[in-house]
């Protein structure tokens, strides 16, 4: 009851936000892509082949949770120093032009290759949580095939890199990414209660899950 009880409050902060962002300009994809050339460098040309297994997938990711991340790196509340200086100098729709480029993208189908026991135990925790340690099931926001909520925020987890999952999931496990704040918390309240065994295997479940 305590999980289901801190979903729904998730979600209602969530739709706040959206009510609160609804007003943002839309961005243009073909001036997205003029805006990506130097990005392909570390993320490929087709937003999904990165040059380090720790980089995010883009392509396909949901345009607002694009938009808010970008945002944070360049203002230096998501601190990634790199990310930071490519986007030095860059407007507020020139974001928004990005966000819709690699949203535009088709998404990259990945392949769990774990053991059918790590599948079946990482499925479980996706699908049901942990309910004696407070891990709300992760499909509760993202769905059950990975495929997020744009309008909320959500991002698209299906066919994302493993290592970049891995990584995501212990910063916010350790406190070290904060990006969740406006949700409440949430990312880092599922996290405290994994393993390093368990986010291990659910990114792995991620990777495989069909965008």
């Amino acid at each position: 009851m305590e999980v289901f009880v801190r979903i729904t409050k998730w979600i209602m902060v969530a739709a706040a936000t959206l009510t609160a962002v609804a007003s943002h300009a839309a961005g243009n994809v073909e001036a997205g892509a003029a805006q990506a050339v130097t990005c392909a460098a570390c993320h490929g040309q087709d937003g999904a082949t990165a040059i380090d297994p720790s980089y995010p997938n883009l392509a396909g990711q949901s345009a607002k949770y694009l938009n808010r991340q970008l945002q944070m790196f360049q203002s230096g509340e998501r601190d990634v120093p790199l990310m930071t200086a490519q986007l030095i100098g860059k407007s507020a729709q020139d974001l928004e032009d990005l966000a819709a480029y690699y949203a535009s993208l088709p998404g990259k189908i990945g392949e769990a290759v774990g053991s059918d026991e790590d599948i079946k135990t990482a499925r479980m925790i996706y699908k049901g949580g942990i309910a004696d340690r407070g891990v709300a099931a992760c499909a509760a926001c993202h769905g059950p095939g990975g495929l997020g909520n744009d309008q909320a925020g959500f991002p698209l987890l299906g066919g994302q890199s493993v290592a970049y999952t891995v990584a995501q999931l212990t910063a916010y496990r350790e406190g070290l990414r904060a990006s969740d704040e406006e949700y409440g918390a949430m990312m880092r309240n599922v996290a405290s209660g994994l393993t390093d065994g368990q986010i291990k295997v659910l990114a792995d479940y991620i990777h495989g899950l069909t965008p």
